[in-house]
């Protein structure tokens, strides 16, 4: 190896070392965070319902012994305005129908809260906060839409954009500082004979 080809290799290790050192400094708070998150998420059904509730059973799983939807919904509107508080939005997030439970969960926007329904009966099997909706929110940065209240999701795509970047620029520049200095001294001792 010649002396350029050795400034070259030694710049690019100088360079990938910065974009390492540099990210790493300026991203540490984010990346403590979605590894807290991660991890937290990766525990949720193991929690002892800390997390994520259990999903609780119904009296039947046969569909056609169902309530409508609009008649659960209803239901499910009059308990957390009775249970949690006549002021609360009942704005929806999402239905989330469990065949094999025979139970319906109706997760709603404010303050994630979530009631689970018996699909034949309409009786209440378990009301919840929803903490792993939130930690989720706080994992994929999507909570910054929540809070200020922005429809789109570009907050999210901006954060998942800038984390997914700086990881993969963390992968490949971690591999080179790895790699790079052996290659650099399996050459030199190559060239010293």
């Amino acid at each position: 190896m010649d002396n350029k080809q050795r400034k070259r290799q030694a710049a690019v290790l100088r360079l990938a070392r910065k974009l390492h050192r540099t990210t790493g400094a300026l991203l540490f708070v984010f990346f403590f965070i979605l590894a807290l998150t991660g991890l937290l998420l990766g525990w949720k059904k193991h929690s002892g319902n800390l997390i994520l509730s259990k999903s609780y059973e119904g009296s039947s799983l046969e569909m056609k012994d169902w309530l409508p939807v609009d008649v659960l919904h209803q239901k499910a509107v009059a308990i957390v305005r009775e249970q949690i508080s006549p002021d609360i939005s009942t704005e929806l997030d999402r239905i989330d129908y469990r065949p094999d439970k025979g139970m319906v969960k109706f997760i709603f926007v404010e303050d994630f809260w979530g009631v689970q329904l018996d699909c034949a009966t309409g009786e209440v099997l378990h009301i919840e906060r929803r903490r792993s909706d939130f930690i989720e929110k706080v994992h994929d940065g999507s909570i910054l839409d929540y809070w200020v209240d922005a429809y789109g999701g570009y907050i999210k795509l901006f954060y998942t954009t800038v984390m997914g970047g700086a990881l993969l620029l963390f992968t490949i520049s971690g591999f080179w500082l790895w790699y790079g200095p052996k290659r650099f001294r399996a050459t030199s001792n190559r060239h010293r004979f």
